[in-house]
């Protein structure tokens, strides 16, 4: 088995490298990217595109609402890099061919649909929406302008999962498959809080603009540095990491959409105004199996953070985490069914890096991404299916005015 996954892992990385090898068009033929968002998240973003695909393109222009961490995101990008305070002018220049979305949740269905309109290829980070509106008006805008979307659910190309799917599911080894238990446990986002001295907002942060169609509140430092434990701005544990490891299930089972949502939670901790639960468990009914996912954050952050898929069919058990540590994935076999033997893999931690060039390379070839807008769009959704159920204490079914078009 050992000798299998070697010689696997020398293939994907030839045909890695074969591939970045020929999207090297030189200087003159460089990308152009703007990146809309550049807090955290946008500014890691950026780093890793100048690790896996330095000299492939330029940072050209950086957006966000705050002086500091656009300045800090033009330092990344080098070069002569402009900085806007309004997403629309960096979407205005022709001469822009595509841009990462990372601001806060709530931004990415307006400014992705926007920028698709505005014939720019786009990177937006998960979830890619937060309601089936926002959802078919991007897949409609990229079919209609016919780009390209890659939504940063990188589980997809973590080489583990991606080993495991091959060796276990498309073989048909792991049988039918009734169950799959996701878990995200121990997220500390959904525990931090604002830094100190932030008590007024800084000069130089347009609160307003952050806010968009979000509910008009006072400048509130726990919300901007910690959007994470609100609904609107980012949807809870559920569509804020419960998406990371619903898309793995749905990509290793090849699901689309799901019949209906069920979802039990509360604030069983935390007092500090959230309106997301701080532990919760939903249940996602496909027609081919039951996808499960639990989430809390009391423990964070003092234990480390979990996160993953079990798939329990008729031959056997598939699991694998996406916080590796001495297994990435694991196989138990049930001997009624299956000749293959147990076995337990180990790995490394994988992040956006790889995604991101499966963005670039499509980018070049226009082939469709491993995470496009319509698998961005499934996930988003079952998330928002689950929320609801949750909001609204009630079993809630796929409606067909959510059907993507034909």
């Amino acid at each position: 088995m050992e000798a299998s996954r070697r010689d696997f892992l020398r293939t994907s990385a030839a045909v890695s490298t074969a591939l970045s090898a020929s999207h090297v068009l030189g200087a003159n033929n460089r990308l152009r990217i703007g990146v809309i968002g550049t807090g955290g998240r946008g500014q890691y973003l950026m780093q890793q595109l100048n690790r896996v695909a330095a000299g492939e393109f330029e940072f050209v222009a950086v957006c966000d609402i705050y002086d500091e961490r656009r300045a800090k995101a033009a330092k990344i990008g080098a070069g002569k890099v402009e900085q806007y305070v309004d997403y629309q002018k960096v979407l205005a220049r022709r001469d822009i061919d595509a841009v990462i979305v990372a601001t806060p949740d709530h931004w990415h269905g307006p400014i992705t649909t926007d920028a698709l309109n505005a014939g720019k290829d786009v990177y937006v980070e998960k979830p890619m929406v937060h309601d089936p509106h926002d959802g078919l008006a991007i897949v409609k805008a990229a079919r209609a302008n016919k780009r390209i979307v890659q939504t940063g659910m990188q589980g997809r190309m973590m080489p583990h999962f991606v080993e495991a799917k091959q060796k276990y599911i498309d073989s048909g080894t792991i049988g039918k498959v009734g169950l799959a238990r996701t878990w995200y446990l121990s997220n500390q986002g959904y525990v931090q809080g604002a830094p100190k001295g932030f008590e007024r907002k800084p000069e130089g942060l347009d609160w307003d603009r952050w806010l968009g169609r979000g509910p008009k509140v006072a400048w509130n430092p726990e919300i901007y540095f910690s959007p994470y434990k609100w609904l609107h701005y980012d949807g809870g544990m559920i569509m804020g990491i419960g998406v990371h490891v619903i898309d793995s299930a749905r990509h290793w089972l090849s699901l689309t959409k799901p019949a209906a949502a069920v979802c039990m939670g509360g604030t069983y901790f935390y007092s500090d105004g959230r309106d997301t639960p701080d532990a919760l468990t939903c249940m996602l009914e496909y027609p081919q199996a039951l996808v499960t996912f639990a989430a809390e954050c009391l423990s964070a952050p003092g234990v480390k953070t979990s996160a993953g898929v079990e798939l329990r069919g008729t031959g056997g058990t598939l699991w694998a985490e996406r916080y590796v540590q001495d297994v990435a994935y694991r196989y138990d076999p049930n001997a009624q069914f299956s000749k293959a033997p147990a076995v337990s893999v180990p790995g490394t931690q994988t992040g956006a890096a790889p995604v991101l060039r499966d963005w670039l390379n499509c980018i070049r070839d226009r082939k469709r991404t491993v995470a496009n807008e319509e698998e961005g769009y499934y996930s988003a959704i079952a998330c928002f299916m689950a929320n609801q159920a949750f909001r609204t204490n009630s079993r809630v079914v796929w409606d067909k005015s959510w059907d993507l078009p034909a």
